[in-house]
C-alpha cells in the first residue's frame, strides 16, 4: 500500500517539475561548478536505505503539520513557473517532498531521515544572480592571493581586475579557476564528513566552515603555481591535461586538510565517552490485528487524499492553462540610429561566445561622441522572453572583473521631459583603474516599468507573466570616461545629456505597457 502511494507521490511530482528536473540535469549538472550534483542523489538514497530498519521499526503518525512546509512549496512552484526561475523550483521540490514526508510518517519517524533529506539540498545550484556574484568574487579573491604568493616567491605580479601580469606574460584567472569548483564541493564534502564525525556540535560546525578559507587559500596556490611553472614549461601548464590535474591535485589536497583537521578536533579536543544507560523493556504484549479493508486503508490517512488532489489539480493547471507569453514585437537594433541630436556613434559588435553565454534575443554597442569628441559607449541587451534559464545579467557583476573597482555606487533621479514621471531611476557607480576614472548608468526597462535591481526584476516578471503574459525586458548600460581635462561632475553632465537625449529613441525599440 505504502508503495502505491509512493508511486502516486512520484509520478505527480514528475509531472509537475519535469522540465525543471530535466533542465537540472542536461544543463546545471552539465556546469563544471556543480558536476557534483548528479553524486548527491546516490548518496541520498545509500543514507536512507543504511536507516531502513530504524524507519520501519517505528510507527508512522500522520500529522497535517506537514502542510505547514508542503503549501510554502506550492506557492513557490507558481512563483517559479511563472518568473523563469529555476532555483525556486528546485527548492519547491525540496519542500512538497519533505513536507509529504512529514505528514505521512510523523516528525518523530522523520527525524531518522532528516540529515539526508537536507542534505539532498545540496544537489540545486545556487540561483544565478548570487552564483554570478559569488564566482566573480572568488575569482577576485583568488586573484589577489595568488599575486601575492607570487611576489612571495620572488616573481614580479600585477593584478588588474582578473588579469595577473607576470612580465614575460599575461594569465587569465578564467571561470575555469574561479574557485567555486572547489568552494561549493568542499562545502558539501565537509557537511557528508560531519554525518560520520562522532564528535559534538561545535566541531562539526568548525569543520564546514573551515572549508571556505581553504578552498580560496588552496586555489590561490594553484593559480600561483600555475605563474611559478609556466616560466618553465610555458602555457602548457595552464591548459588541457596539466590544468585539469591540478585542479583535481588542489581538491584531493583539500580533502587531506579535512581530515587531518578532524584528526585534530578529535585528539587534540578529546570529549568524555558518553555513559551507556541500561534500559530493559518489557516485551510488548502480543496484540490481536484487525483486517481492514483495502479501499478502507487506501483512503487514509485524510492528508493523503488532501496532498494527492492538490498535486493533481496544479499538474492539470500547469498543462491546461495557456500560459504561452504574448512577446511583443520590437523593432531590430541593428536598426538603430547612428546620429542622436549633436552625437555621432560607431557600431560596434560582441563576439559570439558571449552571445551565447548571455543568451539575449537583440543588442546593440554604439560609441556616440558629442560635438566635442568625448565618448559615450552605449549598449543595450533586449529579452523577448525571460523564462526559465534566460536572465538579465547585472553589469554589477561582470564590470569589476575587468580590474574596474567600483568607489562609488548606488541610485540616482534623472529629469526627463515628455514622460509621465517627472525623473527615471537610474543605477549609478564610479569606477578607478590605474588611475583613471569612468561614470556607468544602467537600469532595466521592463514591460514600461524602469527598475534598478535583481529582486524587483523576478517580482514583476512573475506578476507580469501571471497577469499579462509577457515577461520581455531589457538592459541599458551607459559608461563614460572622466577625461584629464575634467572632473566627475563634468562627465556626469555628459551622461546626463545623454540620456535625455536617447531615451525617446529608445522607447521606439523597447515595447512598453
Amino acid at each position: 500500500m505504502n508503495r502505491l502511494k509512493t508511486a502516486i507521490y512520484a509520478a505527480l511530482i514528475t509531472g509537475l517539475y519535469f522540465s525543471a528536473f530535466q533542465w537540472l540535469i542536461e544543463k546545471d549538472w552539465a556546469r563544471d561548478d556543480y558536476s557534483y550534483g548528479m553524486l548527491i542523489p546516490f548518496i541520498v538514497l545509500y543514507l536512507i536505505w543504511e536507516k531502513r530498519n530504524a524507519v520501519f521499526a517505528k510507527p508512522s503518525k500522520p500529522t497535517w503539520s506537514g502542510f505547514l512546509v508542503f503549501i510554502p512549496g506550492m506557492m513557490l512552484f507558481w512563483i517559479g513557473e511563472l518568473s523563469g526561475e529555476f532555483f525556486m523550483l528546485y527548492f519547491s521540490s525540496w519542500l512538497i517532498v519533505f513536507g509529504l514526508c512529514w505528514m505521512n510518517m510523523g516528525m518523530e519517524k522523520l527525524k531518522i531521515i532528516l540529515f539526508p533529506l537536507f542534505f539532498s539540498l545540496s544537489m540545486f545550484p545556487l540561483p544565478n544572480f548570487i552564483n554570478t556574484k559569488l564566482t566573480l568574487q572568488l575569482k577576485l579573491i583568488s586573484s589577489k592571493l595568488g599575486v601575492m604568493m607570487l611576489q612571495a616567491y620572488g616573481m614580479s605580479a600585477y593584478r588588474e581586475g582578473n588579469v595577473i601580469d607576470l612580465g614575460f606574460t599575461q594569465l587569465q584567472v578564467v571561470d575555469a579557476c574561479n574557485g567555486l569548483r572547489y568552494l561549493m564541493p568542499l562545502i558539501v564534502l565537509g557537511i557528508f564528513l560531519t554525518y560520520f564525525f562522532k564528535a559534538a556540535l561545535w566541531k562539526k560546525i568548525v569543520l564546514v566552515l573551515t572549508t571556505v578559507p581553504i578552498s580560496i587559500i588552496v586555489n590561490s596556490l594553484r593559480i600561483a603555481s600555475v605563474g611559478i611553472l609556466y616560466q618553465y614549461w610555458g602555457p602548457m601548464v595552464a591548459e588541457g591535461f596539466f590544468h585539469d590535474f591540478s585542479g583535481w591535485s588542489i581538491f584531493m589536497l583539500s580533502l587531506g586538510i579535512l581530515l587531518f583537521e578532524m584528526w585534530i578536533l578529535k585528539n587534540i579536543f578529546p570529549e568524555k565517552p558518553p555513559q551507556k544507560i541500561l534500559n530493559i523493556q518489557a516485551p510488548p504484549e502480543e496484540k490481536q490485528t484487525e483486517v481492514t479493508p483495502y479501499r478502507q486503508t487506501f483512503l487514509k490517512p485524510p492528508q493523503f487524499i488532501v496532498s494527492i488532489a492538490l498535486l493533481g489539480i496544479a499538474l492539470i493547471i500547469s498543462q491546461a492553462v495557456e500560459f504561452r507569453e504574448k512577446i511583443p514585437i520590437s523593432q531590430p537594433f541593428d536598426q538603430f540610429p547612428l546620429r542622436i541630436e549633436d552625437w555621432t556613434g560607431t557600431r560596434q559588435s560582441m563576439e559570439q561566445k558571449f552571445i551565447d553565454t548571455l543568451d539575449l534575443s537583440d543588442y546593440v554597442i554604439i560609441d556616440y561622441k558629442d560635438p566635442k569628441g568625448k565618448e559615450v559607449n552605449f549598449y543595450v541587451a533586449y529579452y523577448e522572453s525571460q523564462i526559465k534559464g534566460e536572465s538579465i545579467h547585472s553589469p554589477e557583476t561582470c564590470l569589476p572583473g575587468s580590474g574596474w573597482i567600483f568607489q562609488n555606487q548606488g541610485s540616482i533621479n534623472i529629469p526627463i521631459a515628455g514622460r509621465a514621471e517627472k525623473t527615471m531611476p537610474v543605477n549609478r557607480a564610479v569606477m578607478e583603474k590605474s588611475g583613471y576614472h569612468q561614470i556607468a548608468y544602467y537600469w532595466f526597462p521592463q514591460r514600461g516599468r524602469i527598475l534598478t535591481n535583481a529582486y524587483q526584476l523576478k517580482l514583476y516578471t512573475f506578476w507580469d507573466a501571471l497577469t499579462r503574459q509577457r515577461t520581455d525586458g531589457a538592459l541599458v548600460r551607459l559608461v563614460t570616461l572622466v577625461y584629464p581635462n575634467e572632473d566627475v561632475s563634468d562627465a556626469e553632465k555628459r551622461m546626463q545629456d545623454f540620456v535625455k537625449d536617447i531615451i525617446p529613441v529608445l522607447d521606439e525599440f523597447i515595447p512598453g505597457e
